[in-house]
């Protein structure tokens, strides 16, 4: 069943590239080459890490800073925004699906799929197992919802009140809320983080996914493992807390719960086990969830729109429940596309320049085995991690530095998709000055350091990667020319 490397025939490896062909400048050396990256990391740690500026405008100041560079070596002004062109078309079909993903999840909150499955989910807290069923009810809240801030915002809250009521430390519930929050939101095809990992590798999205089984799931299962020992020891009385009490009776009493509303996500699971194409299941998928919206929950169709297009407007009168479904719509995913188009415009100039190729000749003196590619990769996405702070840039820069030479040894883009969130994205929670530690401190009033030993998921991960890569255990090997399409 896993995906082992073999050496059945495969494509011929693709070259390193290099400048096109219409380009007249001179290629430059590794010492110029780096200037690009260097200058980029400095934007990204300091504007970003410090003084919290757009990444799609740093993305923008580092390909202007390239393009300059390009025309310096004597390159031209067409040459430079023919390969972003060029390369913004090679990410347009991974795009698609990101507005696609946007219309379902707005669809299936006005339909009420997503409410009746985070209602659900809640209800299976047993105050024994409190651990384990912390993190297992937040990773089904992610993946349903598909927003790891939205679930520690929400359903973490009413955890952290149990916790409290119970007497149990704070710093192991809120371990167990980020590691099931975050494993559920990276395996959610609604989650903007698999999305942007797709594109910026060039992998097919529901391929990317059922590739992070192999090493999210057993890091998922270990950590559950742990919850249920460790949280043996805390008691047994039945406490409810009221922020649970005024989720679940919220939910309930603003929508109608029955078996019609699992219709939505039947679709897409059909399509996605018979490999068929991912932008008519979620079409198909989201029009049947508006049809349910309509008939079961009895909504205008002016506000299933509304709801596809900028998520659910607010209707419980409840913040924290409105809070938790004002997700979804089509311009809930404009800032990612944002900083997808902003980056591969920067990846565009870079490779018409040559930069990136001279840079990739220095990188491939490293990368000569699998086992050392995916340390290079896991290092790159840990410091970006650590400099930027931020999930998307975490996986945006070592993506672009590597995924020509995951093409050239014949690797499944989805390997490299697989690294760059397992080893960046989901690793930022864990950084006390990130967005996301902050965020969860914040929000929980556990401080990172408190809750980090306690998300085995998170860095557990990071090691069936490792392993991974020295055994060349699920690394699979390149099926087809475009990556994007199911089954490759």
């Amino acid at each position: 069943m896993s995906e082992i490397a073999s050496p059945a025939p495969t494509p011929a490896p693709a070259a390193v590239p290099q400048a096109p062909p219409a380009a007249s400048g001179r290629r430059p050396s590794f010492g110029v080459a780096l200037i690009p990256l260097i200058a980029m990391a400095l934007l990204l740690g300091v504007g970003y890490g410090i003084y919290r500026i757009k990444a799609q405008v740093l993305l923008i100041a580092a390909a202007t800073l390239t393009a300059v560079l390009g025309l310096a070596l004597g390159f031209k002004w067409r040459d430079m925004e023919r390969g972003i062109v060029e390369s913004i078309h090679k990410a347009m079909p991974a795009i698609l699906i990101m507005l696609s993903v946007g219309v379902l999840v707005g669809s299936w909150m006005a339909s009420g799929t997503i409410p009746m499955v985070i209602y659900y989910g809640l209800k299976l807290i047993s105050p024994k197992f409190f651990l384990a069923t912390a993190c297992l009810v937040c990773s089904v809240v992610a993946v349903a919802s598909g927003t790891s801030w939205g679930t520690v915002g929400t359903v973490g809250v009413a955890f952290i009140g149990i916790a409290t009521g119970l007497g149990i430390p704070l710093g192991p519930a809120a371990g167990a809320i980020v590691a099931g929050a975050y494993f559920g939101d990276k395996m959610s095809p609604l989650s903007d983080i698999p999305n942007l990992a797709t594109v910026i590798s060039g992998s097919n999205l529901f391929d990317h996914i059922k590739h992070m089984v192999w090493s999210a799931g057993p890091a998922w299962l270990a950590g559950l493992a742990i919850y249920v020992v460790a949280g043996l020891k805390y008691g047994t009385t039945a406490v409810r807390s009221d922020t649970l009490d005024l989720i679940l009776t919220t939910l309930r009493s603003d929508f109608h719960f029955n078996l019609l509303l699992l219709l939505p996500m039947a679709v897409i699971f059909y399509f996605a086990v018979a490999k068929k194409p991912t932008i008519p299941a979620m079409i198909l998928s989201s029009l049947v969830a508006a049809v349910l919206a309509v008939t079961v929950q009895r909504l205008p169709l002016t506000v299933v729109a509304a709801a596809m297009n900028a998520g659910l407007p607010a209707r419980t009168g409840v913040p924290l429940v409105d809070q938790l479904l004002a997700k979804g719509g089509m311009m809930s995913m404009m800032e990612t596309q944002l900083i997808a188009f902003t980056a591969f415009a920067y990846g565009g100039i870079m490779q018409t320049t040559g930069c990136l190729a001279a840079v990739l000749d220095r990188v491939m003196r490293f990368t000569r085995r699998v086992w050392s590619l995916v340390l290079t990769t896991v290092g790159a996405a840990v410091l970006s991690a650590l400099i930027t702070g931020s999930s998307y840039l975490s996986m945006i820069l070592p993506a672009d530095l590597l995924a020509p030479v995951y093409r050239r040894k014949n690797l499944a883009a989805k390997n490299l998709s697989r690294l760059i969130e397992e080893s960046g994205g989901i690793i930022v929670p864990l950084i006390p000055w990130s967005m996301a530690g902050v965020y969860i401190t914040g929000t929980l009033g556990v401080s990172t350091f408190s809750y980090l030993p306690w998300a085995f998921m998170n860095y557990l991960s990071v090691g069936v990667l490792v392993l991974f890569g020295f055994t060349g255990w699920t690394m699979a090997p390149r099926k087809r020319e475009d990556e994007t399409q199911a089954g490759s």
